[in-house]
């Protein structure tokens, strides 16, 4: 951890025991997490909430009265949560209500460390991204191998998923990091960043040509989903359409 940054305040909310202390004793190995609670439920870990500042919360989904789904459901502002579960099939759940990650038990260190990395990642490009735009600067961090990388978001021409990677495309560049689309698009601004499909979100002011169900940004082609097509015409192109 660099110097001068804070561990993240980590919460474990599980009804199982053992699982805490997995958690926890996995948690201990990492210089950048911080255990400052523990819960054996939902009602609990709210109540915690309320009285403690937390950076990242490990939920268990299954747990008695209030399913961690429904406690993750009913809060107003989340802290980065890592869901946590034997049940494979509440995956899509998870990235609906969009988690940092999805931790099937029993998992291993490896795949621990993984996850947490990835949360520490969008937790200090959050930080970053608060101090810009107090600054009104328009860079932002991204991971590259054992560095960080300072961009201008500004740059970007779009950004396509893949899996479990984005691709930023900068012109002749391309830069491919480890991060969910959703926690990409909460970083950016709004105002200059519009998705126009689950696997594509462009910077407005790159657009070229909008024709039917296709984009073009520097030559490139991009789908634009059905769903989204009706917004990108009202809240982007026709407030910005000259009449002649």
């Amino acid at each position: 951890m660099n110097a001068g940054m804070s561990p993240l305040k980590c919460l474990i909310v599980d009804d199982e025991l053992i699982a805490t202390k997995i958690i926890a004793n996995y948690a201990g190995k990492v210089d950048f997490l911080q255990v400052e609670a523990v819960c054996s439920s939902s009602v609990e870990a709210a109540g915690m909430l309320q009285n403690k500042e937390i950076d990242l919360m490990f939920l268990d989904i299954n747990m008695p009265r209030l399913s961690g789904i429904e406690f993750l459901e009913s809060l107003d502002k989340a802290p980065l949560t890592i869901l946590t579960t034997a049940y494979s099939e509440y995956a899509l759940e998870g990235f609906r209500l969009h988690v940092v990650d999805y931790l099937l038990k029993p998992f291993s260190f490896q795949r621990f460390f993984q996850a947490v990395q990835k949360a520490n990642d969008l937790f200090r490009s959050r930080l970053l991204l608060q101090k810009n735009e107090e600054e009104k600067t328009t860079d932002i961090y991204i991971r590259q191998g054992d560095a960080f990388l300072r961009i201008n978001w500004d740059e970007i021409l779009f950004v396509e998923a893949m899996q479990n990677y984005l691709k930023l495309h900068l012109g002749g560049k391309v830069f491919v990091i480890r991060q969910t689309m959703a926690s990409l698009e909460e970083m950016l601004p709004k105002d200059v960043f519009f998705r126009i499909h689950k696997s594509f979100l462009v910077n407005i002011a790159r657009i070229d040509a909008v024709s039917g169900g296709r984009l073009f940004i520097s030559g490139i082609e991009l789908p634009i989903s059905k769903l989204r097509k009706e917004e990108l015409m009202n809240t982007v192109v026709f407030k910005k359409l000259v009449s002649k």
